[in-house]
């Protein structure tokens, strides 16, 4: 029998599988469907869309006194309703759930002379791709469309730029041994809780004699589940032995709790989001808070607005671009949310109406009790006033 620690022998997730007498050819096959019947795969796909999906989205043109919404038919496209039948939000979260599951979002945008009417959602295994030179044609419905005007957020793509990777095909691994341990758990409880059973004793000779021998111990242990007993009649001379592992031999819990960290580091997401509460404090919980947008949220939503950018304006944009809004996801550490709203700019809000509310003043206890003038606070060394043009402090700043 050969070692495993023989390095003639490779070591790869078939080569171990077979060292041990299995392949992977008995696993489960993963497919979308399947995936999903996994709970840390649907919690996953579910958690990210819906709350991209739920994260305000507008158009803003850049002015001189800052950012500004754009209003009208593409604001009413872009926040509120993607076309006549489908919402903003039930469109995005389509859009997210094709990225997490089969590893892309695709969608048109219908133009009309009067500017965008519409985006439509196109299903991507549907969706034929084909590269000509450096542009992109995609061919949905027997229509083709240019890459002009589809969105396109591919979880991972190819080298042929054409092609992409899925979340669920990268960690089918993880997920086949979730899945395959949902089938054994299911199976085990299935039956009782009783492992499979071998039965030792002077077996009777002939097909037919073992058959009735065995159909004679599993209407005992039907028996035993139905009557609620925990004693099983064996003829005399014989006994049950165990096959199999049970469930708490086996490790079972730690198993699906670590497969539960399998999946969510697939998703770069903090184990509390897939309500794996194991490690979770008061503190750290609102720390995945922060972990979470800065890591993830934030990076898959720049995803977004830069496509829609790119598609709705083109590359002369003209001072125009979409943005979301991640204030929401803050709201549970109120300090780094006031430190965010003190920079106005940053989150595309108009310049306050006061126009010394964003200039640096001294402290009142700084300034000569009394005196109404800012620069009085620090006089001249002359004795003399101040410059004229000099801002004035008239008690609304």
């Amino acid at each position: 029998m050969s070692s495993i620690e023989d390095p003639t022998v490779k070591v790869s997730s078939e080569n171990f599988l077979a060292f041990f007498g299995l392949n992977s050819a008995s696993l489960p096959r993963v497919t979308t469907d399947r995936a999903l019947t996994v709970t840390p795969v649907n919690a996953a796909v579910a958690f990210l869309s819906r709350t991209l999906a739920a994260l305000p989205l507008h158009a803003y043109r850049d002015t001189k006194d800052g950012a500004v919404r754009v209003t009208g038919k593409l604001q009413v496209v872009v926040n509120e309703a993607a076309h006549d039948g489908m919402s903003a939000y039930a469109f995005r979260q389509y859009f997210w759930q094709q990225v997490f599951t089969g590893g892309r979002g695709l969608a048109w945008i219908e133009r009309t002379p009067q500017g965008v009417e519409a985006i439509w959602p196109l299903d991507p295994t549907r969706t034929t791709i084909r590269r000509e030179g450096f542009a992109n044609t995609y061919r949905y419905g027997g229509r083709d469309y240019p890459a002009a005007d589809v969105i396109d957020v591919p979880y991972m793509l190819k080298p042929n730029l054409v092609g992409h990777y899925g979340p669920i095909n990268l960690a089918a691994p993880a997920i086949q041994l979730a899945l395959s341990m949902n089938d054994y758990a299911s199976g085990f409880f299935a039956g009782g809780g009783v492992p499979p059973l071998a039965l030792v004793g002077p077996l009777p000779t002939g097909a037919a004699a073992m058959q009735r021998a065995k159909d004679d111990v599993q209407r005992s242990i039907d028996a035993a589940k139905v009557g609620n007993s925990p004693i099983l009649p064996i003829p005399p001379g014989y006994e049950l032995k165990p096959v199999g592992f049970d469930p708490e031999k086996g490790q079972m819990t730690e198993a699906r709790r670590f497969q539960t960290e399998e999946i969510a580091r697939a998703y770069q997401l903090p184990p509390v989001f897939l309500q794996d509460l194991s490690r979770a404090t008061f503190t750290n919980a609102e720390q995945q808070d922060l972990h979470l947008v800065k890591h993830l949220i934030s990076q898959w939503a720049k995803a977004l607005e830069t496509e829609m950018t790119l598609k709705l304006f083109g590359r002369g944009r003209g001072n125009r671009y979409v943005r979301h809004n991640l204030d929401g996801l803050l709201r549970g550490d109120f300090k780094s949310r006031i430190e965010g709203i003190t920079r106005r700019a940053l989150d595309e809000r108009p310049k306050h109406s006061n126009p010394f509310a964003d200039e640096l003043l001294v402290q009142g206890a700084t300034v000569v009790l009394g005196s109404t003038s800012v620069g009085a606070a620090n006089p001249k060394p002359d004795g003399g006033a101040d410059e004229p043009g000099a801002p004035v402090d008239d008690g609304n700043a």
